[in-house]
C-alpha cells in the first residue's frame, strides 16, 4: 500500500539584485588578506538571486496551481532590481515565508534562495 508522507508543489523563478555583507569589510575571519578572503562582500555587489519555493498542498489535483503562485512570487519584487541591503538568503526567505504564510497559512514551505545559483540557503518553515 502507497503511504503519502506529504504532498508539496515547488516553482523557481529569478531576480536581479544587490546586497552587500558589512561585517566582511573589516571583521578579521572574513577580511583576511589572503585567498581567503572575502572583504569585497562588504560593498555593494549584484547577484542574480534564484527562488526555489516549494509549498504543501492538500490533495492531487492541485489547490495551488503552479503557474499562479509563481506568478503571484514574483510580484511581490515587482522591481527592476531588488535593493536588498545587509539581507543574506536566510533574510530573504524568512521575509518572503511571512509574505506566504499571510497568503496561504497553515500549510509548510520551504524556500531556497542562491546567489547566481551557485551559493544559497535553504529554510523549511511551519505555520502554526
Amino acid at each position: 500500500m502507497l503511504t503519502v508522507d506529504s504532498r508539496n508543489i515547488w516553482v523557481t523563478f529569478q531576480k536581479e539584485g544587490v546586497h552587500l555583507y558589512p561585517a566582511a569589510a573589516d571583521d578579521p575571519a572574513l577580511a583576511t588578506g589572503g585567498d581567503d578572503d572575502v572583504s569585497f562582500l562588504g560593498y555593494a555587489h549584484r547577484h542574480i538571486f534564484w527562488f526555489r519555493v516549494e509549498i504543501s498542498v492538500v490533495h492531487n489535483d492541485r489547490d495551488i496551481e503552479f503557474i499562479q503562485f509563481k506568478r503571484w512570487l514574483e510580484s511581490l519584487y515587482n522591481d527592476s532590481t531588488l535593493t536588498l541591503n545587509h539581507r543574506s538568503c536566510e533574510m530573504i526567505a524568512e521575509e518572503l515565508a511571512e509574505q506566504i504564510f499571510a497568503k496561504y497559512p497553515g500549510r509548510t514551505v520551504k524556500i531556497s534562495v542562491a546567489e547566481d545559483n551557485e551559493n544559497g540557503a535553504s529554510m523549511t518553515f511551519s505555520h502554526i
